[in-house]
């Protein structure tokens, strides 16, 4: 059993350290960093998020309107 699970430590200590390589980095910068496009990504998920977050607390306000009223 010990030995099973030095191997699989082993193995996921390998792929960790091959997930740090920065050798592509340049490549990335390349994409949608490079054109200044990410901030656009990252404002449309922020947007979603928010719009998310809104509905949720607007529903929860409602069900428990609802409950008072049911109770």
């Amino acid at each position: 059993m010990k030995y099973v699970i030095g191997t699989l430590s082993c193995l996921l200590l390998c792929l960790y350290n091959y997930a740090q390589d920065t050798s592509g980095v340049n490549e990335v910068a390349t994409g949608l960093r490079a054109d200044g496009k990410i901030y656009v990504v990252v404002a449309v998920v922020v947007t979603i998020l928010l719009g998310l977050v809104i509905y949720l607390i607007s529903l929860d306000r409602k069900i428990s309107r609802l409950e008072k009223q049911g109770t």
